[in-house]
């Protein structure tokens, strides 16, 4: 069985410690440990392929802007013959607090650029999405300089546990499938 996990987030280095990389941050810790994994440069991202218990993913780190991602995920379901059903997003999710992990296998973008694109054009939101909860602690008007800000060094320490945390879930998602997941995870508080 193989799947397509894609890390939503903004190519550039300026970018890869921001809130709105969560998704980039929860695939660069996936390789991290894995042997034989790592990402290399292909048509419209940052390509690694990844295998967890006689499971296969491609992980995609899409190179487009957030509000072009669906044309790499649409590119690379394509290339690799993978359908809606093995199909996971990462997104961070200003609705959730800090920390927080929801796995959904559908759901609305939330006002989130990249998720819009990908719906629009896969034309459904009925794929698996995790959500990374960045929380909500800006004033009014700021939304765009909070997601594209680096996390507060409190946040910063508490990355690890919940990276890997997000690693379990996907794991999870490529074994035991994605309402099982749910059901195992997103009762458990974060």
């Amino acid at each position: 069985m193989k799947y397509l996990i894609v890390g939503l987030g903004n190519p550039g280095n300026e970018y890869a410690n921001t809130r709105h990389n969560a998704g980039f941050q929860v695939l660069d810790h996936m390789v991290r440990d894995k042997d034989g994994a790592e990402f290399h440069t292909s048509r419209y991202g940052h390509v690694a392929e990844y295998r967890f218990k006689g499971r296969k993913a491609i992980l995609l780190k899409p190179s487009t802007y957030m509000n072009l991602s669906g044309k790499a995920v649409r590119y690379w379901m394509q290339e690799e013959k993978i359908g809606l059903e093995n199909l996971l997003v990462i997104t961070d999710d200003l609705a959730l607090p800090f920390g927080t992990l929801r796995l959904r296998g559908k759901g609305s973008d939330g006002g989130h650029n990249g998720l819009k694109d990908i719906n629009a054009t896969l034309n459904t939101q009925s794929y698996a999405r995790l959500r990374f909860g960045i929380g909500d602690t800006f004033s009014r008007g700021r939304q765009v300089d909070y997601v594209l800000s680096e996390w507060e060094a409190e946040e910063q320490a508490d990355m690890p546990d919940i990276l890997k945390r997000s690693v379990e879930i996907i794991h999870s998602y490529m074994v035991a499938g994605l309402n099982r997941t749910m059901n195992d995870f997103n009762k458990r508080k974060s």
